[in-house]
């Protein structure tokens, strides 16, 4: 080898050496600020993964360190999963947009104040629906006028299609509706259309997955300052399953929050929603699709399709993604898909406080990264 450009390989993977370095000590920084217990990182540039790290701990009882092999339960990014299976279904003939929500999961599906205006499913996909929380969003029983007296209390004041309220119960029944117009259950059919075909490790189903890779989860207390684990983030409800109902007991597997993938085979999808519907020659949505999941229905949040926009993350720099938040976990992804870049942030529990929509943790977190891999 040529001495001269053995140098320069020596000179290349020094520098390069102490760019990690310096990025994994800010990211530290960034932890221990707020107080996280572990954190998995990926970052996409030029299209393609450059960087992945674990950091801190996957069980904090037993001080056993967080690899890039374990895997989390990611919350709400869940919703685009979802959003992607449906959209492939639409693209199939089997089910449109349009739609009424009622026909679709079949139980009537519509606001008491506005009794005959229809509500879609793109409503539905983009939080526009009029539904709501307040009744809580386990089963489908709360919105189901045969099965719950109170179906009225899960509808807003206002008019289907003139508001956005993030709305958990949305997606739950989107899966159940998955189920209806594919005949296959919900966690087969992602696991069959999604998964697979990005070559990634993960699932909703806890039984189907190797549990020594699930991380940990951890609630943290401000009182007493103390981290809890949350044991019921990988709850496996074997009883449930064995009397599943198909098209109805789809919230068993929390369409909309229970997809358990690594942050590495998380920036692979990513890479999909990057590249409008492919990757690596696999086509998982159509370009359309992709677009339209990305394209924002009203204004003020940004929300299209289970993809929301955001210019504040990164002060000035467009970004489409997701985040989500449950069992103390907070989960981030979001890039930008002209510039062909992206991040992908888990944290298994953190101290936390927020500004705006976001964990001041993941607004510090994504700034760290973008500014030691991405801006420089």
């Amino acid at each position: 080898m040529n001495k001269f450009f053995l140098v320069a390989l020596l000179l290349i993977c020094s520098n390069v050496f102490a760019q990690n370095e310096k990025a994994e000590n800010d990211f530290k920084a960034v932890m221990q600020k707020y107080s996280a217990v572990g954190a998995a990182v990926a970052i996409v540039k030029e299209g393609k993964i450059v960087y992945t790290h674990s950091f801190g701990f996957k069980d904090l009882e037993n001080k056993i360190d967080l690899t890039d092999q374990d895997i989390f339960r990611i919350a709400s990014i869940s919703k685009s999963f979802s959003a992607t299976s449906i959209m492939q279904l639409v693209e199939l003939g089997k089910v449109s947009l349009d739609d009424d929500f009622g026909n679709l999961i079949g139980f009537r599906i519509r606001n008491p104040k506005y009794p005959d205006q229809k509500i879609t499913l793109k409503m539905a996909l983009s939080h526009t629906s009029s539904l709501n929380d307040s009744q809580g969003y386990l089963n489908l029983d709360l919105i189901n006028p045969d099965k719950n007296p109170n179906w009225a209390k899960c509808y807003n004041d206002y008019a289907p299609g003139t508001k956005f309220d993030y709305c958990n119960l949305n997606f739950n029944i989107i899966g159940a509706i998955i189920e209806k117009k594919s005949g296959e259950r919900f966690d087969h059919y992602v696991k069959s259309y999604v998964l697979k075909p990005l070559g990634l490790y993960g699932g909703y189903w806890v039984a189907s997955l190797d549990s020594n890779r699930f991380a940990k989860l951890y609630e943290y207390n401000s009182t007493n300052k103390l981290f809890t684990e949350a044991k019921m983030a990988y709850a496996p409800r074997i009883t449930e399953i064995q009397n599943y109902v198909m098209g109805y007991s789809t919230p068993i597997f929390s369409p909309t929050g229970g997809m358990k993938i690594s942050a590495t085979d998380l920036a692979k999808y990513m890479i999909m929603h990057m590249n409008y519907g492919k990757s690596n020659g696999v086509k998982i949505i159509s370009k359309k699709s992709a677009k339209l999941m990305q394209t924002a229905i009203t204004n003020d949040e940004g929300y299209g399709l289970a993809i929301r926009g955001s210019n504040t993350l990164i002060p000035g720099v467009e970004l489409k993604g997701h985040t989500g938040s449950a069992y103390g976990l907070y989960s981030t992804m979001f890039f930008n898909p002209k510039e062909k870049f992206g991040f992908v942030i888990i944290t298994n529990g953190i101290n936390a406080t927020y500004t705006d929509d976001f964990p001041d943790f993941t607004r510090a977190a994504i700034n760290s990264l973008y500014q030691n891999f991405i801006k420089k």
